[in-house]
C-alpha cells in the first residue's frame, strides 16, 4: 500500500430494512442495486420514463446500497480483523436496549433526496453515538487522502473535531439518520424529483419503521461497491 492511501476492504455498519421487506425493494430499485446479492436491479419503468438519465443521478448511493448509516466507512486497524468486528456486532447486537420506531418521510436533504424520520428520535440517536463509540477501536487512523475527500472548509468546527476524533464529521449532534435515494440533484430538479419518489414511497404505506436491525457492509477495493457480510437482529 502506498503511504497515504487508504487501505481497503473497508467496512461500515448500516441499519438496513429485512431484504424481503417492501421498503427495502423500493429503496434497491430505486438506486439500481441490490447490496444484499450484489447486483444491480433493474429501475421502476416509470423512473425512466420521468428521468432518463436517473441510472447517473443514482450514482453515489448504487456504491453503498440502501441503507442508513450507523458507523461510516473504515478501515480495520492492522491487529483487528474480520472475526473480531463480527464478534463484537454480535454481542453489541444481542445487548439489551430501546428499539427505536420512526415514522418514515421522503425530504430532500442539502441536495439529495432521502427517507428520513419525520421528527428527531432519541433511542435512534442513541443508537447511532453508540454505534459510533463503540466501534471506533476497530478503526484505522485515517489517511492524509481520507481527509481530503471531507471539504474541510465546509465543515463547521464541532465536524472538523467529529472527523479528528471519530473519522466522520456527521456524527452526535451533527448526526441525521437517513436513506439516500439520490445523488446531489440539480436545485431546479430536486423538487420535482422528491415530489415523485414521495408518491412512490406513499403507495407503500410505511407508516412506522422499527430500527432493529444492524448490518455490517463490505468494499473489498476502491472501485467496488459495498455488500452485506451479515445482519443480526438489535436486541
Amino acid at each position: 500500500m502506498l503511504a497515504g492511501m487508504s487501505s481497503y476492504p473497508r467496512y461500515a455498519l448500516y441499519y438496513m430494512p429485512d431484504r424481503s421487506s417492501e421498503l427495502y425493494r423500493f429503496g434497491a430499485r430505486t438506486i439500481g442495486y441490490d447490496a444484499f446479492t450484489g447486483k444491480e436491479v433493474a429501475f421502476p419503468p416509470d423512473l425512466l420514463h420521468g428521468q432518463p438519465d436517473w441510472r447517473e443521478l443514482t450514482n453515489d448511493p448504487r456504491r453503498y446500497g440502501f441503507h442508513a448509516t450507523l458507523k461510516a466507512p473504515f478501515s480495520l486497524r492492522s491487529d483487528m480483523t474480520e472475526a473480531d468486528l463480527l464478534a463484537a456486532i454480535e454481542e453489541f447486537s444481542g445487548q439489551g436496549r430501546v428499539i427505536p420506531v420512526i415514522a418514515p418521510v421522503v425530504r430532500s436533504i442539502g441536495s439529495f433526496v432521502a427517507i428520513v424520520p419525520s421528527e428527531p428520535n432519541s433511542d435512534l440517536n442513541a443508537l447511532a453515538r453508540d454505534c459510533v463509540v463503540g466501534f471506533d477501536g476497530f478503526r484505522a487512523p485515517l489517511t492524509p487522502q481520507d481527509r481530503a475527500r471531507r471539504n474541510h472548509d465546509a465543515l463547521t468546527p464541532a465536524q472538523r473535531e467529529h472527523l479528528g476524533r471519530w473519522g466522520y464529521p456527521y456524527v452526535m449532534d451533527d448526526f441525521r439518520f437517513h436513506m439516500t435515494l439520490t445523488g446531489s440533484l440539480p436545485a431546479p430538479r430536486r423538487e420535482v424529483i422528491s415530489a415523485m419518489l414521495k408518491t412512490s414511497f406513499l403507495a407503500l404505506n410505511v407508516a412506522t419503521l422499527v430500527i432493529d436491525k444492524l448490518a455490517l457492509l463490505k468494499q473489498e477495493h476502491e472501485h467496488s461497491r459495498f455488500e452485506v457480510v451479515a445482519l443480526y437482529d438489535l436486541g
